[in-house]
């Protein structure tokens, strides 16, 4: 039986390149990584859980303009790499 990853693209470039059902967020803790995710990610209750503890450092004041996910990038992708979609 084959694992299959999500659709998770590593991107630096300008939000004008965000496919259509997907959205950009900021992942990690000093250094931060964008990501353009699924927005069926949205979905998923360990997802959730990543947005409430952005929530519970950020506020609604997200400081580089997109949601920003406070845990290294490694766990994300773990995270994320679990999620059938």
């Amino acid at each position: 039986m084959a694992i299959r990853m999500p659709r998770i693209i590593k991107k630096s470039s300008s939000a004008g390149d965000i496919p259509k059902g997907h959205f950009a967020v900021y992942v990690g803790q000093k250094q931060k990584k964008r990501f353009v995710i699924p927005i069926s990610f949205l979905n998923q209750p360990s997802f959730q859980n990543l947005l409430s503890q952005a929530e519970d450092e950020f506020g609604f004041n997200h400081p580089m303009g997109a949601i920003t996910i406070p845990v290294p990038e490694d766990i994300f992708i773990g995270i994320t790499s679990q999620f059938r979609i």
